[in-house]
């Protein structure tokens, strides 16, 4: 008879052993009891990395992206509600330093003017207005209490109420409203009225920095129209300080304007040199017309906005016939 050993290892399961006792017979042991790897019981559920985010959490990201990204749509295009409530947000979180360059009714106004501002051009065209708010403000502290002495130095502090808001941005305003009509409106492109719109805010910080630095620093000023002396402050005065702060303040948005793609590089030169042009203009209008008889209606907020309408029209010039636009 063959030994129990090898009848373990070859008629009987293989999962028998043969163990040897004292004796030396060998005695079969039953096999290990069968586990079942998918009954283990686990005390804590199994974690995954790639858990998918709560549905609600979801909408909510995409509602935020959503409306960040029309917010600050560099096309502008912003509905009025999203922006007015931006706009107002904005206005009360710059409030203090709002209310040292704007009176009550002032800052209204300007809210006004900045939803319409960025509904129509977006962040692009509103901080373009608002930059040259703070620009044209601070040129206008220059030496402001010798200004002052002189009686030539702006009323209220310096600070602009809406006539000055509305003199100096409604040709801006209606530029922007222009070119947001579709990619020509009334023969003009988009890019044209975009140009202006820089031109226009443009010419009247140019205006800003040759009145405000003229008189401040202004050896000798005399009448643009007949070269006579005159005393600074005088309607129609230029002087050779003034005349280059102008040039210089003429040139500071178009260049804001190229570094955020609003214009080209050479739209820069093109508004530059509409806003020296029309500011000079402007100088005439002050010493031929302003203030004359006859011409009561002729204010100084008129003044401005003939001004920016000039400075806008010549850029829109100099892009049709030098930079080939359309």
């Amino acid at each position: 008879m063959a030994p129990l050993s090898s009848i373990g290892s070859t008629s009987v399961h293989r999962s028998f052993t043969a163990t040897p006792t004292r004796t030396g017979r060998a005695v079969s042991l039953p096999p290990p009891p069968f586990r079942n790897r998918a009954s283990k019981c686990h005390r804590y559920p199994p974690t995954s990395t790639n858990r998918n985010p709560n549905p609600f959490e979801r909408t909510q990201l995409s509602l935020s992206l959503d409306v960040f990204s029309t917010l600050f749509n560099a096309g502008g295009n912003v509905p009025f509600l999203p922006s007015l409530g931006l706009n107002a947000a904005l206005f009360l979180v710059l409030r203090s330093k709002l209310d040292k360059v704007l009176t009550p009714e002032g800052f209204a106004h300007s809210l006004a003017l900045g939803t319409l501002l960025w509904t129509t051009l977006g962040w692009r065209g509103w901080t373009i207005c608002v930059l040259y708010l703070f620009l044209g403000s601070a040129v206008t502290k220059v030496r402001f209490a010798e200004k002052e002495k002189m009686g030539i130095a702006e009323g209220r502090g310096g600070r602009r109420g809406p006539e000055n808001v509305w003199g100096s941005a409604a040709t801006a305003l209606l530029c922007a409203a222009c070119s947001v009509q579709g990619s020509s409106f009334l023969g003009i492109g988009t890019d044209l009225y975009l140009l202006a719109y820089v031109s226009s805010l443009a010419t009247k910080l140019s205006d800003t920095f040759a009145s405000e630095i003229g008189k401040a620093y202004g050896k000798t000023t005399f009448l643009i129209t007949t070269l006579e002396k005159v005393p600074p402050g005088t309607e129609g005065a230029v002087s050779a300080e003034g005349t280059a702060a102008a040039l210089v303040g003429g040139s500071l948005l178009p260049l804001y304007a190229f570094f955020i793609q609003m214009i080209s590089l050479p739209g820069v030169a093109v508004a530059t040199v509409a806003a020296f042009l029309a500011t000079n203009a402007e100088s005439l209008i002050g010493a031929t017309i302003q203030g004359k008889e006859g011409y009561a209606w002729m204010t100084n907020e008129v003044v401005n906005f003939f001004n920016t309408v000039i400075g806008a029209g010549l850029a829109i010039f100099g892009g049709l016939m030098f930079l080939r636009m359309t």
